[in-house]
C-alpha cells in the first residue's frame, strides 16, 4: 500500500496546517484529497434500490450506508436533501462502504420515480404500516427511509406503493432513522437467503 501511495503527490504539512484541513479532534497525521466518484450509468440497481430522504445527521446517514452495503442486498443509494454523503464524518460513521455502493447524491424526485418505476416502493413509517416481516422482500424493490426531524416529504408518500412499520412492544416513541434503515436492510437480506436456499433445493431434488 505505501509503495502505491508513492506514485500519488504528497505534501508534507505543519501540524498547524493539518489541523486546519482536518476535522477531527486528533488527526492520524494524513489527509488525502480526492474526486468523488461518479456512479457508472448502466449499473445494475441492485435487489433493494435504497431511496434517503432528508437524513441531514452525518452520523445517521454513514451508518445507514454501513449497513446498507453490509446487508448485502443494497448496491444502490439516493439521496434526495441529504447531508453530504463525502462528508468526513458521514465517509467515517460509513467505514469503506463508499467504496462498495453507487451514491446518487442530490437525486432529484423525477429521477427516483424513473429507477423505481416497476418496482414495489416501500414508505418506512413509524406505525400504521404492513410489518416489515410481512413484506415481500424478495422481489426486487425500493425502501424510502425519511428523515428524522421532518420524516418523509410529499413526494416521497406520492411515489411509494405501501408503507412498512416495525412493530414496537416496548415504551420507546420511536426508532432512530439508522436503526430503522438497517432492520428493514436485514430483513430483505434474510428472506433473500432464504429463497437462495430454495432455489438451491429445489435444484438439487
Amino acid at each position: 500500500m505505501l509503495d502505491r501511495l508513492r506514485e500519488f503527490p504528497c505534501l508534507a504539512v505543519t501540524e498547524r496546517v493539518l489541523e486546519s484541513v482536518s476535522d477531527t479532534v486528533t488527526s492520524q497525521g494524513v489527509v488525502a484529497v480526492l474526486p468523488a466518484p461518479q456512479p457508472e450509468a448502466s449499473r445494475d440497481l441492485g435487489p433493494l434500490l435504497l431511496v434517503l430522504d432528508g437524513v441531514r445527521d452525518p452520523g445517521n446517514l454513514g451508518t445507514i450506508l454501513r449497513a446498507a452495503e453490509a446487508s448485502g442486498v443494497v448496491r444502490t443509494v439516493a439521496l434526495v436533501g441529504c447531508a453530504d454523503a463525502y462528508s468526513p464524518k458521514v465517509v467515517r460513521a460509513a467505514t469503506g462502504a463508499h467504496f462498495h455502493l453507487a451514491l446518487l447524491s442530490d437525486s432529484s424526485w423525477g429521477e427516483i420515480e424513473r429507477l423505481v418505476a416497476g418496482r414495489p416502493t416501500w414508505l418506512a413509517e413509524m406505525r400504521g404500516g404492513v410489518p416489515y416481516d410481512e413484506v415481500d422482500w424478495r422481489r426486487d424493490s425500493a425502501l424510502i427511509v425519511g428523515g428524522e426531524a421532518a420524516g418523509a416529504s410529499f413526494e416521497a408518500e406520492r411515489i411509494a406503493t405501501g408503507k412498512v412499520s416495525i412493530p414496537m412492544a416496548g415504551r420507546a416513541e420511536s426508532l432512530n432513522a439508522a436503526m430503522a434503515a438497517s432492520i428493514l436492510v436485514f430483513e430483505a437480506a434474510r428472506q433473500r437467503r432464504g429463497l437462495r436456499r430454495e432455489t438451491t433445493d429445489e435444484h438439487n431434488r
